[in-house]
């Protein structure tokens, strides 16, 4: 195993948790991170939730469990290669789709509608949310209690909220920072102005690695494009050239499977020889020398950011904005957006465990509390609970 490298989170040094200790007698405190994220409820729904396609379409695509576990593998495989903590990489690999709703981007952006005047919908905001607040499990606490690294790490692992100054970064300046985030880190400072670790940002490109390889996998798979048509991409072009050099006879399956190995690898390469070089130059001899850096550390090249980009807007012309595709989502946004106006409007509807009365008259804490439970939803759940109270199959209407 490689040496740990000076600049990786090691677990004595965690700045600990709000409840008990870091760790235990068998598990250090990420190891136990990890595995309290894989026992939760959270997780286990992450099977029934989309990436791209509705879960009755097929039992090949991949789904928000499938991909957490594509993008952990690559993610220990990263962090093992370049010495840093693979237990936190691994945790937070696990834990990044936590916050997702139901139906993929299609559910989130319904969702985030129906909040618009509530204070809006972040997948990243609602994942600090179910691991400090709404997972229920734990005896002396709400929440998974995780240590302040994997907080962050899930917080910030996309790059700063905000300047030095408090400026907000792009993403933040439209709608500002979601109170889950800001409310968390005034009472536990999560430190919004600095990257996250070298770890966290290895799970954040790890995600980048796994959704663009397998969403080729995927598209092709359902057949909303094919294998030559990958030709005149750059990066999925490059690694369907070399296959089909190797093997000219290759059966289709084999030359999808050996066309996304070859984009999974120039993609993991280039991290590294990109990294290495960031490294180099910055010199870092602490976690904090990582933090405190004024770019990401883990990072693609600018050549491999454009390559990307090109296959990014094949996907998205190919694959997301496909007419079958959009149908489908289209409803699937229905569905959320139905689900939400039967609950703000009826709150008795909901399940009685959440029917609480202190939002009686509060629409604000209403709104939320029907955007919790929504975005906690499977996709077969949302259809289920959408066809008990309409009556209609929501998505062949």
């Amino acid at each position: 195993m490689p040496e740990q490298a000076i600049f990786a989170q090691k677990p004595e040094n965690s700045r600990g948790r709000f409840h008990g200790p870091a760790g235990s007698r068998l598990r250090s405190p990420f190891q136990h991170d990890r595995d309290r994220i894989i026992h939760s409820s959270a997780f286990r729904r992450l099977k029934h939730k989309t990436q791209v396609f509705v879960f009755h379409e097929g039992d090949h695509f991949r789904t928000r469990l499938t991909h957490s576990l594509e993008v952990a593998q690559v993610a220990r495989t990263l962090a093992r290669f370049m010495g840093l903590n693979e237990d936190l990489t691994e945790a937070l690999a696990l834990a990044h789709d936590l916050g997702h709703t139901p139906f993929g981007h299609a559910g989130e952006r319904a969702l985030d509608e129906c909040m618009a005047a509530y204070g809006g919908f972040d997948h990243n905001a609602q994942a600090l949310r179910i691991v400090t607040r709404l997972e229920k499990s734990y005896a002396e606490f709400d929440g998974l209690d995780l240590t302040w690294e994997t907080l962050e790490g899930l917080v910030k692992h996309n790059g700063p909220l905000m300047d030095d100054e408090g400026r907000l970064t792009t993403r933040y300046i439209k709608k500002g920072i979601p109170a889950a985030i800001t409310g968390f880190a005034h009472s536990f400072e999560l430190e919004l102005s600095t990257y996250a670790s070298g770890e966290a940002q290895i799970a954040a490109i790890s995600d980048d690695i796994a959704y663009n390889a397998h969403d080729i996998d995927d598209g092709l798979r359902a057949r909303l494009f094919d294998v030559i048509d990958l030709g005149d991409d750059p990066l999925a072009g490059e690694a369907l050239s070399q296959s089909l050099a190797r093997w000219p006879k290759l059966e289709r399956p084999r030359l999808i499977h050996e066309t996304v190995r070859g984009v999974m690898t120039a993609m993991v390469d280039d991290v590294i020889s990109e990294t290495a070089k960031r490294l180099k130059q910055l010199d870092p001899g602490s976690p904090g020398d990582i933090r405190h850096a004024d770019r990401k550390v883990v990072d693609f090249s600018a050549q491999m950011h454009e390559k990307n980009k090109k296959l990014q807007s094949f996907l998205s012309s190919q694959m997301y904005n496909h007419e079958k595709v959009l149908t489908i989502m289209n409803r699937a946004g229905r569905v959320v957006k139905d689900l939400f106006d039967t609950y703000m409007n009826d709150p008795r509807l909901l399940p009685e465990e959440w029917q609480i009365d202190e939002v009686i008259g509060d629409e604000d804490k209403k709104a939320r509390l029907v955007c919790d439970f929504i975005a906690g939803m499977t996709d077969r759940y949302a259809m289920d609970q959408h066809k008990r109270l309409f009556d209609l199959d929501p998505l062949f209407r």
